[in-house]
């Protein structure tokens, strides 16, 4: 059984769903669950709303991650499990790549598919790519 388990966390369904597996199936390790920031959510958010928006971006990002890992605790709090919350900035493989390797990780929770943007629309391209990438096991929950 894995001591560290990192789960990418962003609030959708299939995140709650990764969640749960990993609250279910792990609960004697340590649990993190990972939000990224995307600084390319910002282009497109800047391309529909124009300058004022892009003077905000970054708040905005900080204030949905505060939600996010609300949510992510509150969920665990259900399950009686406290688990650590994390936010990372650039690309959502690469940072949670980056994280699993420099923190002592273990295993890999994630839902197949991103909430929004552009994550979305490559369907999975996060999931894939972690999944080839990542040199410890990846769970992957549709």
């Amino acid at each position: 059984m894995p001591d560290n388990v990192l789960v990418a966390f962003d609030g959708s369904p299939l995140a709650e769903r990764a969640l749960t597996y990993a609250l279910e199936n792990f609960s004697n390790a340590t649990i993190t669950t990972i939000y990224i920031i995307n600084p390319i959510d910002s282009v497109i958010d800047v391309e529909a709303g124009g300058l004022p928006v892009a003077e905000d971006w970054y708040d905005t990002a900080q204030e949905r991650a505060t939600e996010i890992h609300t949510t992510a605790t509150d969920f665990a709090a259900e399950h009686d499990i406290v688990l650590d919350t994390v936010t990372e900035v650039g690309k959502p493989a690469r940072e949670i790549l980056d994280y699993a390797d420099s923190h002592g990780t273990d295993q890999i929770v994630m839902g197949s598919h991103g909430r929004s943007g552009i994550d979305r629309t490559l369907l999975g391209s996060v999931a894939e790519t972690v999944t080839r990438r990542a040199q410890i096991p990846v769970t992957i929950i549709g």
